[in-house]
Order: structure tokens, then sequence, then C-alpha cells
């Protein structure tokens, strides 16, 4: 009796095993292939969607940190050809794209429109000292001018810049060197960024993924420009991939991720690295 009562217990068994597998070969592929509709439906940047609550809401803030070199030995440049002896200032670190998109239409052709507000905002925190930091550096005004002006006048441009207390070198805070001041010379706003706050960096048409997930957030033009014209080479007049603010899904670790900055007016790619736990989420 007991022997066949393990030899049912076995077969039992054996049955349930199989059917497990059978199952399991079967519920698996299934439940994947759910998991990817749902994903894939919930990917397409239009109303209604998961995608497109984050993505036409305020951004991440991205966080950008500049360094200066401070001139120490300004008047020996100028006076005697001396080298110029520099400190290095930074980091000033700054919040930007915090804003959310603008202007979002969306298009017959599967894409949408939209612009990037633009601001910056100082972190504190996260820099060595205020944006008020007084930096001794070159004069950006008086430095094109004169890479503009025809030697033959130079000495014309000299004249305009004693009378507008003007100097090769310039002692400006890091707030007017990044966003701006009012150059005597020029009579005009100079500054790395300038204007920043309060503009646009410009129309961005993006796929919505909605006929190729594939393709979901890559930029199809930007201004108009399915190609840059700023640069004398085609491969780095390219607009490739997304604006950066997310990427589509199932992404191939071993293809590097492409994607397009409109500070620098070129497109810029990132490769796979490592894996990372964020926040108990391997990423």
């Amino acid at each position: 009796m007991s022997c066949c009562n393990r030899r049912c217990g076995l077969i039992a068994g054996a049955v349930l095993g199989a059917l497990v597998a059978v199952l399991g070969g079967i519920l698996i592929p299934l439940g994947n292939s759910i998991i990817q509709g749902t994903v894939e439906k919930e990917a397409v940047i239009e109303p209604g969607t998961t995608a497109y609550e984050t993505w036409s809401a305020a951004g991440t803030k991205v966080y950008r940190q500049f360094w200066f070199f401070d001139v120490k030995n300004p008047l020996e440049v100028l006076q005697h050809g001396a080298r110029p002896v520099v400190k290095e200032k930074g980091p000033y670190t700054y919040i930007t794209r915090y804003l959310a998109k603008d202007n979002v239409t969306f298009n017959p052709n599967e894409t949408v429109s939209f612009v990037l507000p633009q601001g910056a905002i100082f972190e504190p925190s996260m820099s060595v000292g205020p944006e008020e930091d007084n930096i001794t550096s070159l004069n950006l005004g008086v430095a094109g001018a004169y890479s503009i002006v025809p030697v033959e006048l130079h000495s014309a441009l000299e004249m305009l810049m004693k009378l507008s207390k003007s100097s090769l070198f310039q002692y400006r805070t890091v707030k007017e060197l990044l966003w701006g001041y009012p150059d005597p010379l020029l009579k005009d706003t100079i500054g790395l960024f300038a204007p920043y706050n309060d503009t646009y960096d410009g129309t961005y048409n993006v796929f919505t993924g909605k006929d190729d997930i594939s393709k979901v957030g890559t930029i199809d033009n930007w201004r108009g420009l399915r190609n840059l014209q700023f640069w004398n080479d085609s491969y780095c007049d390219m607009i490739n991939g997304t604006d950066a603010s997310s990427f589509p899904p199932f992404v191939d670790k071993k293809k590097p991720l492409y994607f397009f900055s409109s500070d620098i007016c070129r497109s810029v790619s990132a490769s796979y690295e490592k894996t990372v736990n964020l926040k108990g989420i391997e990423v």
C-alpha cells in the first residue's frame, strides 16, 4: 500500500511539474507581452498617458556649474606684455530646465511641438561663494571689437575705449559675466549666456511615438531645421536623439543614447558604463 502511495505521489508530482512548466512557458511570454504592450501604450506622448503627464510637467532639475579663471596681474599684462597669472574659481552652480514646456501643439504627422522656457536660479549650497563674487577676466566686448574692426581703425577704437573707460580686462561679478551687463563700449548687453532668463531656445518638434514607439521624444526638427547651420561640417550639424528630458523605452544598453543640447548647439551621445541602484531600483 505504501509503495502504491509513493508511486501515485511521484506521478502526481511529475504531472504537476509538467503542468507548471507548460503554464510557465505560456504565461511568462504572455505576461511579458502584456507588460510590453502596456509600456508602449503609456509611453506615447499624448494626453491621458503616463508619459504625457511627466513629459509636459516641469522638468527634473538640471544643475549647471561654472568655473572662471580670475586674472591676477591684468596691469602687467597690458603694460608689459607679461604672461597672465590666473586662479581658478568655482564651481558656481545654477538650477536650470526646471520650467514646464510651453505652447504644446500636436500635429497631424504624429509629432508634437513645444518650446522650453529658460531660467536659472543660483544654488549657493553647491557653490564656492555668492554669485556676486568678482572676477577679473577678458572683456568680451573689447576683445570682440578688436577682432571685427580693421587694424587701420584700431587707434580710433582705442580712443572710444578711453572715452567709455573700457579695457581689455574687466572686473565683473559672476552673475554679470554669465547672464549679462550693459557694456559701455558697445552700448548693448553682453554676457556669456545673455539673454537667458525669460527666453526660449527655439521650437522643438518631436515624435509622439504613436506610430513607432522607438522614436518617441526623438527630435524631428528644431527651429524648423533638421540639420544645423552653425558648423562647417555635416556631422557636427546633425540633430540626433531627444532633448535629453526623456528617451524611448526598451533601450539597448549596447547602443549609445543620443541627445541634442541647444546650449552648445551640438548633438552628443552617452554610452552605458554600469548598472547602479537608485532608491532600490536597478538602473
